[in-house]
């Protein structure tokens, strides 16, 4: 071969290693800028549900990745608590991927003492547990440790089809980054939630304060309107409290309160509110129950509440029970601001809690006469009477068909 020929081939060699080192410059560069936004994203993330949403969906549209999950370690069902407060019975469909561990140890077997993300072919035995569902289809994997002043709190979980994507011995700095990086994010939106639950909590109790409660009673009404589903609230009042605290203390007092809250708690599903309203009062909202279930729940809290023998400081067994007002705002309800509504579906709940009082205390009352748009016939009090009025004139009427049948006869 000449010289001439030698140089060119060696030019064109050159050239190629030129271009595939210029392609990865460029690709690298696209992967920094989508980094680098969607590190801006997660960083500004307002809430801990906003910041899974983005780890557990924008990541694996940002790096076109087909499968991305996420284990947070949950001890004291905190993140259970928060993510369910914002999405109430439809936390598991949105945050699909993610997964609360009681305890570390899966995550501390999994990465040892050097917690370092985890790169190499996907291996059904070791892996599975971290995708599943699903796993089909996985060739490689990336494993990222989250931790925090040198504890685990999560793991974040990158499979890919292909083979090459994530191999054993690669470098891991921009993977070693992206974890510290998420879980600050982490730490610092659980940090932001507790605050929000300190303001949102009632502190002897541990339910949720009157404040939350209003809140989210239009929320509630909103969707009940929106949607045509039904919306039940209990007004629940401890009886004779005063007594309690008089003849026991206030500290025994006080343990009536939080286990009152504890068993009212017990009965009500995942996307139920329970809340203090005031002193020895409890008000509950049931999104999406009728008045029969709506019922049957708040008679067994009576029932379980009669039934639980408690104890007061000074060793003496007390009984306690409750009285609990029912109200239910109608599907048909279209007028008005959700506020109001709200407001008349509290009194209304309230005002069946009166009865209950006055009508011998340990028992539930419904309210007759929910909220509607005008007027409602009602079975209760003063509004019986249109009821009454109607229904005489419509015997005055049949008895003079009446009257006149009879004439009729005697006359043939």
């Amino acid at each position: 071969m000449s010289m001439n020929n030698l140089l060119q081939s060696e030019n064109f060699s050159l050239r190629q290693q030129l271009e595939a080192l210029l392609y990865e410059a460029r690709q690298n560069e696209d992967k920094m800028q989508r980094f680098d936004q969607l590190e801006r994203r997660l960083i500004g993330a307002a809430s801990l549900l906003e910041l899974v949403r983005l780890l557990l969906a924008e990541y694996k549209l940002a790096f076109g990745l087909e499968f991305v999950t996420l284990a947070l370690v949950d001890r004291e069902h905190e993140a259970t608590r928060i993510l369910q407060s914002g999405l109430g019975n439809d936390a598991a469909s949105v945050c699909s991927g993610l997964t609360l561990l009681q305890s570390a140890d899966a995550l501390e077997i999994l990465y040892g003492e050097t917690r370092r993300p985890v790169l190499g072919a996907f291996s059904e035995q070791q892996h599975q547990a971290l995708f599943n569902p699903p796993f089909d289809g996985i060739a490689s994997v990336a494993l990222l440790p989250l931790a925090r002043q040198g504890e685990l709190i999560g793991s974040m979980h990158f499979g890919s089809t292909s083979r090459d994507r994530y191999v054993a011995g690669c470098g891991t700095d921009f993977l070693e980054r992206l974890s510290e990086i998420i879980a600050i994010c982490l730490e610092s939106a659980l940090a932001r939630e507790r605050l929000k639950l300190a303001g949102l909590t009632d502190a002897l109790t541990g339910v949720q304060n009157r404040r939350y409660f209003e809140h989210r009673c239009q929320v509630e009404v909103s969707q009940a309107r929106r949607y045509r589903h039904p919306l039940a609230c209990m007004f629940l009042d401890i009886d004779k409290f005063k007594r309690i605290n008089d003849s026991h203390g206030h500290q025994t007092g006080d343990d009536v309160l939080r286990t009152v809250a504890n068993l009212i708690q017990s009965q009500l599903r995942a996307g139920d509110t329970i809340a203090r309203y005031g002193g020895e009062e409890f008000v509950v909202l049931l999104p999406q129950s009728e008045l029969h279930h709506s019922r049957l729940i708040a008679e067994r809290i009576r029932g379980r509440i009669a039934e639980q023998e408690l104890q007061a400081h000074s060793g003496q067994a007390i009984r306690v029970t409750i009285s609990i007002g029912l109200s239910m705002l109608p599907v048909d309800v279209m007028s008005g601001e959700n506020q109001q509504q709200a407001e008349q579906l509290i009194a209304a709940a309230d005002k069946a809690l009166y009865q209950a009082k006055h009508g011998g205390r340990n028992r539930v009352v419904c309210d007759a006469s929910p909220v509607h748009d005008s007027a409602p016939i009602s079975f209760r009090g003063s509004r019986l009477r249109p009821f009454s009025a109607w229904a005489r004139r419509l015997l005055q009427a049949a008895s003079k068909v009446a009257i006149n049948l009879l004439k009729r006869l005697k006359r043939a």
